[in-house]
């Protein structure tokens, strides 16, 4: 663990959430690429400050760790993500699909939150007992649907229960000791599992829920068919290992990433919008696999996932281009310690600079810039700057005048230098040239090929 330079803004946000008094206690830590960042805790548990080392169940986070088993069988060319789930868990075929033309589900479907099963956290959430034989007696008395299998997004237990089963037929090995010795033990996660003996040095906190003003402890469950759902409790310690491994995918320099588990190929890919989630949340996205993705504006894609367990909340969520991430558990029913966990990295990102994703351009799309530049002020084109379909788009000769108006609207260009400029990607230029009544603004794009050319030339006049 690395010490913070100073109190990290997510001590400030737990501590106005206090006063809500949300949870009988949290525990929280922040981390990027090298590490643990900063740990904090409120709150008691059996009397004393939990900490680092104190376990919580992770509830939902847990189908990230299903999500990586699925992936490494795919891997391995045990599984095909577009196999149907009756290849795998037998009794499916006895259920009744929506429609004549529905079809049956498939094992990309249920990851992906789109088999069209209806929303069931409060149900699903009581079922993790259940036997294997119990949910085969589920599926053979039938399921309902909400929607055509493939056409839209429901967040679905269900769905991951089956994955579970498809984890075990696909490997011929329970679920659960397919994900604590391929996964668990190869990350160094001692403290995380599916009983309530995990090896937390700091002990184990027990869920409640509210009750008039105080909170009524809850009993635990035990492991079953539905633990792939969220069976699994971990420590904040263990779930930022988790989550660095998952982010170390996207750092060149591989910091905090384990090979041989997962490919970083793979673990990008669970970091990618697979199906589209229309008005979640204040940014556009979606769900990958295991995995909620989000585009911010400023600072690019945020994974992360939520966990609700009857006498828990649980949240991780982390910045792909930095790192930066944070984590959180509180021990009470529908506490949604997400809401400070988002808030607490949003500030994060915001006090650094370097979490504000900014494109680098090629030095070929500078070099075009220039030179495009010196074209628009009326100088000769360059052998090669300009890919053939820019003449054949609109003739030079014509560009030449429109952008001759636009620079005379604005009253001439007046400064002989550029205003600094910006890419949306690396083939990517966009600046202006001061101008007597505003500005000309000049964008380009570059082709794919190599050596690459300028194949788009948009020429402006932004008044003031």
């Amino acid at each position: 663990m690395t010490d913070a330079p100073r109190t990290s803004g997510i001590d400030a946000v737990f501590d106005a959430r206090q006063e809500e008094h949300r949870a009988p206690s949290v525990v929280f830590a922040t981390f990027d690429h090298d590490g643990v960042t900063h740990h904090g805790a409120r709150g008691e548990v059996d009397g004393a400050l939990p900490g680092p080392h104190t376990a919580y169940r992770i509830a939902s986070c847990t189908k990230s760790f299903t999500a990586v088993a699925l992936l490494a069988l795919r891997d391995a060319g045990r599984l095909v993500l577009d196999a149907p789930v009756t290849d795998f868990v037998p009794a499916f075929a006895e259920v009744a699909l929506p429609t004549a033309d529905s079809p049956v589900p498939t094992v990309r479907m249920l990851m992906t939150m789109s088999a069209g099963f209806p929303t069931d956290d409060p149900w699903g959430d009581r079922q993790e007992s259940l036997t294997d034989d119990e949910l085969d007696d589920l599926l053979r008395r039938g399921l309902t649907f909400d929607s055509v299998p493939g056409t839209a997004f429901a967040y679905s237990n269900l769905g991951w229960a089956l994955l579970g089963r498809v984890v075990a037929s696909a490997s011929g090995r329970p679920y659960r000791e397919v994900v604590e010795q391929t996964i668990l033990g190869p990350l160094g996660l001692p403290a995380t599992g599916f009983e309530r003996d995990v090896a937390a040095s700091g002990g184990v906190a027990t869920g409640h829920r509210p009750v008039d003003d105080g909170w009524e402890p809850l009993p635990f469950s035990g492991p079953g068919a539905f633990s792939p759902i969220g069976g699994l409790f971990s420590t904040t310690t263990d779930l930022a290992r988790w989550a660095r491994w998952l982010s170390s995918a996207f750092d060149p320099a591989g910091r905090g990433d384990v090979p041989g588990v997962l490919s970083r190929a793979s673990r990008r890919e669970m970091q990618q919008l697979q199906r589209f989630v229309p008005g979640r949340g204040a940014h556009p996205g979606g769900y990958g696999f295991g995995l909620f993705v989000e585009q911010y504006p400023e600072h690019g894609t945020v994974v992360s996932h939520s966990g609700g367990y009857p006498g828990f909340s649980a949240h991780m969520r982390w910045q792909t281009a930095t790192g930066l991430g944070a984590v959180a558990f509180e021990n009470a029913t529908y506490a949604q310690v997400a809401a400070p966990v988002s808030l607490a990295l949003d500030g994060m990102m915001t006090d650094r600079p370097e979490a504000r994703v900014v494109a680098e351009p090629w030095p070929e799309t500078l070099a075009a810039a220039r030179a495009v530049e010196a074209v628009v002020r009326g100088g000769r084109v360059p052998e090669g700057l300009l890919s053939e379909n820019v003449e054949l788009d609109v003739p030079l000769e014509h560009r030449r005048a429109l952008w001759e108006r636009e620079i005379v609207a604005l009253g001439g260009l007046v400064d002989e230098r550029a205003e600094t400029g910006s890419s949306a990607v690396p083939s990517h230029r966009v600046w202006t040239l001061p101008a007597a009544r505003g500005a000309l603004r000049i964008e380009i794009r570059l082709t794919p090929e190599r050596p690459p050319r300028v194949q788009t030339v948009s020429v402006r006049a932004e008044t003031h």
